[in-house]
């Protein structure tokens, strides 16, 4: 299977265009009225497990697609290569922006054989922001959490993909400067304003810090998805991101 040369980092002009919003809701409804009390401000959406398998799934992809919406489907693949690589041409195939996939090199490599001919970018999950290095030692892991993110850095280039999953507490410049590469992409969830609740987060930081050290985009949730005013909590987000930017 041949190595796939990864995209450079294309960048939104807007900083608002690089914040994604996480649809952590049990229900479609809930997420598409989330997505109509943020329309004109937010045009980016996360979709993970708590919608992939609720009824109507299929039709908030269409929705969003339909209304010029960016869809970071948060899947985390990990199958054998062909599973993989085909979950990934489907993804691409319906016009989806980010997918994760997680796991070792022939996974990953089919994962990037899979959008051959798509702007889909595929983003690899070294290690969840859940985790600290205890977790990591619980898992198995021995070397040290940095260790780990940057050598999956280096490889998730070499392997054709484009980017990473890593928290703000991770710093991502300083990622790019260990693996060897200004093109990688990195996408940060953890992101917490000032003073919020860190929910299941360990390595998090605030909007303005994960800008300032060099994230490309920054996936929140909770702290505007649970706000009694969805849109004000998103504007605040922005702002913050604008002073580091």
């Amino acid at each position: 299977m041949t190595n796939l040369m990864p995209v450079l980092r294309d960048l939104p002009e807007e900083i608002e265009d690089r914040l994604i919003v996480a649809l952590d809701v049990p229900s479609i409804s809930e997420a598409r009225a989330l997505t109509d009390r943020l329309d004109g401000l937010v045009g980016f959406f996360k979709l993970g497990l708590w919608l992939q398998f609720a009824a109507g799934f299929d039709s908030l992809v269409e929705h969003l697609l339909n209304k010029s919406k960016k869809i970071f489907l948060d899947a985390k693949m990990f199958d054998i290569g062909e599973t993989v690589k085909q979950g990934v041409a489907r993804a691409a195939e319906r016009g989806v922006t980010f997918v994760t996939v997680h796991g070792d090199g022939d996974i990953v490599r089919a994962a990037a054989e899979g959008k051959k001919g798509s702007n889909l970018k595929i983003l690899v999950v070294p290690v969840l922001t859940s985790l600290d290095a205890s977790g990591l030692r619980e898992l198995g892991y021995r070397d040290g959490l940095n260790e780990l993110i940057v050598e999956r850095a280096r490889r998730t280039l070499a392997w054709g993909c484009d980017g990473i999953v890593a928290s703000p507490h991770d710093n991502p410049n300083q990622i790019r400067r260990s693996a060897g590469s200004d093109g990688l992409l990195v996408v940060t969830p953890g992101v917490r304003p000032a003073g919020a609740p860190l929910d299941d987060h360990k390595r998090a930081g605030t909007p303005a810090e994960a800008i300032a050290s060099g994230a490309d985009y920054l996936v929140v949730g909770r702290p505007i998805i649970r706000a009694d005013d969805p849109a004000r909590a998103a504007a605040a987000i922005i702002e913050d991101m604008r002073r580091a930017a």
